[in-house]
Protein backbone atom coordinates (compact mmCIF):
# COMPACT_ATOMS: atom_id res chain seq x y z
CA UNK A 1 0.00 0.00 0.00
CA UNK A 2 2.85 2.24 1.37
CA UNK A 3 3.11 4.97 3.32
CA UNK A 4 1.22 7.51 1.60
CA UNK A 5 -1.98 5.43 1.24
CA UNK A 6 -4.98 7.39 1.50
CA UNK A 7 -3.16 10.50 1.44
CA UNK A 8 -3.67 13.26 -1.39
CA UNK A 9 -1.02 15.15 -2.44
CA UNK A 10 -0.93 18.62 -4.05
CA UNK A 11 2.99 19.26 -5.31
CA UNK A 12 3.69 22.68 -7.43
CA UNK A 13 6.21 22.91 -9.81
CA UNK A 14 6.48 19.49 -10.99
CA UNK A 15 7.11 19.83 -14.54
CA UNK A 16 10.84 19.10 -13.90
CA UNK A 17 13.75 18.87 -11.26
CA UNK A 18 12.66 18.27 -7.46
CA UNK A 19 9.20 19.03 -8.03
CA UNK A 20 8.61 16.45 -10.61
CA UNK A 21 10.73 13.78 -8.31
CA UNK A 22 8.66 14.19 -5.42
CA UNK A 23 5.52 13.80 -7.26
CA UNK A 24 6.69 10.26 -8.86
CA UNK A 25 8.39 9.30 -5.19
CA UNK A 26 4.77 10.43 -3.06
CA UNK A 27 2.21 8.68 -6.07
CA UNK A 28 5.17 5.47 -6.22
CA UNK A 29 4.54 5.09 -2.13
CA UNK A 30 0.41 5.43 -2.69
CA UNK A 31 -0.72 9.25 -2.83
CA UNK A 32 -2.82 10.97 -5.26
CA UNK A 33 -0.91 13.29 -6.56
CA UNK A 34 -1.66 16.59 -8.18
CA UNK A 35 0.47 18.74 -9.39
CA UNK A 36 0.67 22.47 -10.29
CA UNK A 37 2.37 24.27 -12.69
CA UNK A 38 2.91 26.16 -15.82
CA UNK A 39 3.98 23.56 -18.22
CA UNK A 40 2.49 20.01 -18.66
CA UNK A 41 2.96 17.47 -15.51
CA UNK A 42 2.65 14.00 -14.70
CA UNK A 43 -0.37 12.87 -12.23
CA UNK A 44 -3.48 14.53 -12.29
CA UNK A 45 -2.01 18.28 -13.56
CA UNK A 46 -3.72 21.61 -12.72
CA UNK A 47 -2.62 24.54 -15.37
CA UNK A 48 -1.03 27.16 -13.12
CA UNK A 49 0.51 30.35 -13.14
CA UNK A 50 1.70 31.39 -9.68
CA UNK A 51 2.49 34.72 -10.91
CA UNK A 52 -1.02 35.15 -10.89
CA UNK A 53 -2.40 35.64 -6.91
CA UNK A 54 -5.38 34.47 -7.87
CA UNK A 55 -4.10 30.90 -8.96
CA UNK A 56 -3.35 29.47 -5.16
CA UNK A 57 -7.16 29.90 -4.37
CA UNK A 58 -8.06 28.12 -7.60
CA UNK A 59 -5.44 25.20 -7.41
CA UNK A 60 -7.05 24.38 -3.97
CA UNK A 61 -10.26 24.79 -4.93
CA UNK A 62 -9.90 22.46 -7.74
CA UNK A 63 -8.45 19.57 -5.75
CA UNK A 64 -11.20 20.33 -2.78
CA UNK A 65 -14.27 19.71 -5.47
CA UNK A 66 -12.51 16.63 -7.19
CA UNK A 67 -10.62 14.77 -4.40
CA UNK A 68 -12.59 16.06 -0.67
CA UNK A 69 -9.11 16.16 0.86
CA UNK A 70 -5.94 17.25 0.78
CA UNK A 71 -2.91 16.02 3.65
CA UNK A 72 0.27 16.81 2.10
CA UNK A 73 1.14 20.22 0.77
CA UNK A 74 4.36 20.58 -1.10
CA UNK A 75 5.22 24.38 -2.38
CA UNK A 76 8.12 23.68 -4.74
CA UNK A 77 7.56 26.18 -7.39
CA UNK A 78 9.98 29.62 -8.28
CA UNK A 79 11.80 31.68 -10.01
CA UNK A 80 15.13 33.14 -9.97
CA UNK A 81 15.90 36.18 -11.35
CA UNK A 82 19.52 37.80 -11.01
CA UNK A 83 20.99 41.17 -10.54
CA UNK A 84 22.54 43.05 -8.06
CA UNK A 85 19.90 45.72 -5.90
CA UNK A 86 20.70 48.21 -8.38
CA UNK A 87 19.91 46.14 -11.59
CA UNK A 88 16.88 44.46 -10.12
CA UNK A 89 13.69 46.24 -11.18
CA UNK A 90 10.61 46.67 -9.26
CA UNK A 91 8.84 43.79 -11.44
CA UNK A 92 11.35 41.34 -11.23
CA UNK A 93 11.42 41.85 -7.08
CA UNK A 94 7.86 41.68 -6.86
CA UNK A 95 7.84 38.55 -9.21
CA UNK A 96 10.06 36.39 -7.35
CA UNK A 97 8.46 37.48 -3.68
CA UNK A 98 5.01 36.67 -5.29
CA UNK A 99 5.88 33.12 -6.86
CA UNK A 100 8.71 32.05 -3.80
CA UNK A 101 6.81 33.87 -1.14
CA UNK A 102 3.38 35.07 -1.54
CA UNK A 103 2.13 31.93 -3.77
CA UNK A 104 3.26 29.73 -0.48
CA UNK A 105 1.24 31.78 1.83
CA UNK A 106 -1.70 31.52 -0.61
CA UNK A 107 -1.49 28.10 -0.98
CA UNK A 108 -1.29 27.32 2.48
CA UNK A 109 -3.99 30.01 3.70
CA UNK A 110 -6.32 28.59 1.11
CA UNK A 111 -5.53 24.82 2.28
CA UNK A 112 -5.47 25.32 5.98
CA UNK A 113 -8.96 24.30 6.17
CA UNK A 114 -8.58 20.75 4.16
CA UNK A 115 -5.32 20.06 5.70
CA UNK A 116 -6.67 20.38 9.51
CA UNK A 117 -9.23 17.81 8.97
CA UNK A 118 -6.43 14.83 8.88
CA UNK A 119 -3.66 16.42 10.35
CA UNK A 120 -1.84 17.35 7.27
CA UNK A 121 1.89 18.41 6.57
CA UNK A 122 3.51 21.06 4.57
CA UNK A 123 6.70 21.24 2.69
CA UNK A 124 8.11 24.44 1.67
CA UNK A 125 11.37 23.85 -0.88
CA UNK A 126 13.26 26.93 0.38
CA UNK A 127 17.10 26.98 -0.53
CA UNK A 128 20.49 27.49 1.09
CA UNK A 129 20.17 30.80 -0.29
CA UNK A 130 17.76 31.62 2.33
CA UNK A 131 21.07 31.30 4.93
CA UNK A 132 23.39 32.81 2.48
CA UNK A 133 23.47 34.38 -0.88
CA UNK A 134 25.53 34.07 -3.59
CA UNK A 135 26.20 36.92 -5.83
CA UNK A 136 23.51 39.13 -7.58
CA UNK A 137 20.66 37.19 -6.23
CA UNK A 138 18.75 39.51 -3.70
CA UNK A 139 15.07 39.36 -4.14
CA UNK A 140 15.51 35.42 -4.76
CA UNK A 141 17.38 35.38 -1.30
CA UNK A 142 15.47 37.32 0.68
CA UNK A 143 12.12 35.27 -0.96
CA UNK A 144 13.84 31.91 0.02
CA UNK A 145 14.52 33.65 3.56
CA UNK A 146 11.02 34.42 4.16
CA UNK A 147 9.45 31.06 2.88
CA UNK A 148 11.95 29.53 5.98
CA UNK A 149 10.14 32.24 8.18
CA UNK A 150 7.24 31.49 7.10
CA UNK A 151 7.59 27.75 7.50
CA UNK A 152 8.35 28.17 11.27
CA UNK A 153 5.46 30.38 11.76
CA UNK A 154 2.87 28.53 10.22
CA UNK A 155 4.11 25.34 12.44
CA UNK A 156 3.88 27.72 15.79
CA UNK A 157 0.54 28.73 15.08
CA UNK A 158 -0.81 25.57 13.21
CA UNK A 159 1.13 22.63 15.41
CA UNK A 160 -2.65 22.75 17.87
CA UNK A 161 -4.38 22.21 14.77
CA UNK A 162 -2.52 18.81 14.56
CA UNK A 163 -0.65 20.48 10.87
CA UNK A 164 3.03 20.17 10.75
CA UNK A 165 5.53 22.67 8.94
CA UNK A 166 8.67 22.44 7.62
CA UNK A 167 11.00 23.69 5.14
CA UNK A 168 14.23 21.97 3.31
CA UNK A 169 16.99 24.17 2.11
CA UNK A 170 18.95 22.59 -1.05
CA UNK A 171 22.32 23.61 -1.88
CA UNK A 172 23.31 22.96 -5.59
CA UNK A 173 21.12 19.84 -7.04
CA UNK A 174 21.28 18.88 -10.83
CA UNK A 175 17.71 19.87 -12.06
CA UNK A 176 17.43 20.70 -15.75
CA UNK A 177 18.69 23.82 -15.47
CA UNK A 178 22.03 23.33 -13.53
CA UNK A 179 22.75 20.64 -15.97
CA UNK A 180 22.58 22.76 -19.26
CA UNK A 181 23.68 25.27 -17.72
CA UNK A 182 27.07 23.35 -17.02
CA UNK A 183 26.61 21.66 -20.83
CA UNK A 184 26.69 25.32 -22.30
CA UNK A 185 30.08 26.24 -20.19
CA UNK A 186 33.39 25.76 -22.24
CA UNK A 187 34.71 22.83 -20.33
CA UNK A 188 31.56 21.03 -18.85
CA UNK A 189 33.77 18.56 -16.79
CA UNK A 190 36.26 21.15 -15.79
CA UNK A 191 33.44 23.18 -13.70
CA UNK A 192 31.61 19.66 -12.37
CA UNK A 193 35.32 19.02 -10.70
CA UNK A 194 35.27 22.28 -9.13
CA UNK A 195 31.98 23.27 -7.91
CA UNK A 196 31.79 19.48 -6.57
CA UNK A 197 35.15 20.50 -4.84
CA UNK A 198 32.97 23.06 -2.58
CA UNK A 199 31.82 19.76 -1.42
CA UNK A 200 32.57 17.81 1.32
CA UNK A 201 30.95 14.88 -0.28
CA UNK A 202 32.35 15.81 -3.67
CA UNK A 203 29.84 15.90 -5.82
CA UNK A 204 26.29 17.49 -6.00
CA UNK A 205 22.76 16.43 -5.56
CA UNK A 206 20.03 14.59 -7.27
CA UNK A 207 16.79 15.58 -7.52
CA UNK A 208 16.03 12.26 -6.15
CA UNK A 209 17.98 13.17 -2.82
CA UNK A 210 15.79 15.96 -2.35
CA UNK A 211 12.25 14.12 -2.69
CA UNK A 212 13.40 11.38 -0.66
CA UNK A 213 13.57 14.24 2.84
CA UNK A 214 10.64 16.10 1.53
CA UNK A 215 9.05 12.86 1.60
CA UNK A 216 10.62 11.97 4.90
CA UNK A 217 9.05 15.31 6.48
CA UNK A 218 5.91 14.93 4.64
CA UNK A 219 5.19 11.62 6.27
CA UNK A 220 4.07 10.29 9.61
CA UNK A 221 7.94 8.85 10.04
CA UNK A 222 8.23 12.45 10.88
CA UNK A 223 4.91 13.06 13.30
CA UNK A 224 7.07 14.86 15.95
CA UNK A 225 9.21 17.26 13.35
CA UNK A 226 7.93 20.71 12.81
CA UNK A 227 8.79 24.50 12.28
CA UNK A 228 12.65 22.87 10.86
CA UNK A 229 14.22 24.02 8.38
CA UNK A 230 16.63 20.93 6.68
CA UNK A 231 19.64 21.88 4.59
CA UNK A 232 20.84 19.32 2.07
CA UNK A 233 23.99 20.52 0.51
CA UNK A 234 26.45 18.01 0.55
CA UNK A 235 27.86 19.47 3.47
CA UNK A 236 28.83 22.86 1.40
CA UNK A 237 27.70 25.33 3.87
CA UNK A 238 28.89 23.51 6.29
CA UNK A 239 33.01 23.95 4.85
CA UNK A 240 34.76 26.56 5.82
CA UNK A 241 36.51 28.51 2.42
CA UNK A 242 40.71 27.63 2.78
CA UNK A 243 43.02 29.10 4.04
Amino acid sequence: MGRFANKTALVTGASSGMGQATARLLAEQGARVFTAQRGAADHEAIAADFADPTAPAQVIDHIAQTAGQLDILINNAGVMREGTVEETSEADWHLQLQVNLTAPFLLTRHAMPLLKQNSGAIVNVGSIEGLGSNPRHPAYCASKAGLHGLSRAVAVDHGPDGVRCNAVAPGWIDTPLNVDFIESLGDPEAFRAQIGGIHPVRRTGTPAEVAQLICWLASDEASFVTGQVYTIDGGRTAQLSLP
